[in-house]
């Protein structure tokens, strides 16, 4: 479903350029955004900076066991999610909103969705209980989410592309995800 929003944004800023209410939306929020709100957002933005979610990617698949027998799977999430945004920027064409580079869909975005989403997907595996696993899920939404309104309170994206980012994230983490449970090993021999 998150494959099907991402290209159904794509085609649509492709065709449109803007989606309907979005310049709205993103002037409503850049106009609500005091210089004390900015700064904290500056640090929310390092969620889905590269040289932050790469060493964090590490001690998780470190420290989750469910991600140790299939690490070359989680790692292609995590790597594969931000070539794909690499990608889709010069398909779809799209200028951020202030600058002259592309900006659909949003690489900080991509990149936290397929962190924070994968930690869910693979906490949820070691969880011992149901709570704890949506409570994993509505976590990894909260700051995806955080840093997709970063983007736009730091003026660098369109609402658009952070919810694109978010779509292309959580689909590459989606995939892994159906691919994992589709070849589980058989429980004689499975080491999660």
């Amino acid at each position: 479903m998150s494959a099907g929003v991402f290209l159904a944004l794509a085609l649509l800023v492709y065709i449109a350029g803007q989606l309907p209410g979005e310049q709205d939306l993103y002037q409503a929020i850049v106009d609500r955004a005091s210089p004390g709100i900015v700064a904290v957002f500056q640090w929310v933005n390092q969620l889905g900076n590269k040289w932050v979610l790469a060493p964090a990617a590490l001690v998780l698949l470190l420290v989750l066991r469910p991600a140790h027998r299939r690490w070359w799977l989680w790692i292609s999430v995590l790597v594969g999610a931000p070539v794909l945004e690499d990608l889709v920027k010069p398909v779809v064409g799209r200028l951020r909103p202030e600058g002259g580079s592309l900006g659909f869909p949003s690489g900080h975005v991509t990149a936290a969705a397929a962190f924070f989403f994968l930690a869910a997907y693979l906490g949820g595996k070691a969880a011992t209980n149901r709570p704890m696993r949506i409570g994993l899920w509505l976590a990894a939404a909260v700051l995806v989410g955080l840093v997709g309104l970063a983007r736009i309170v730091l003026r660098a994206h369109w609402p658009g592309d952070a919810v694109g980012g978010a779509a292309l994230g959580l689909a590459c983490v989606a995939l892994a995800a159906w691919w994992h449970e589709r070849h589980a090993y058989p429980v004689s021999t499975q080491q999660e």
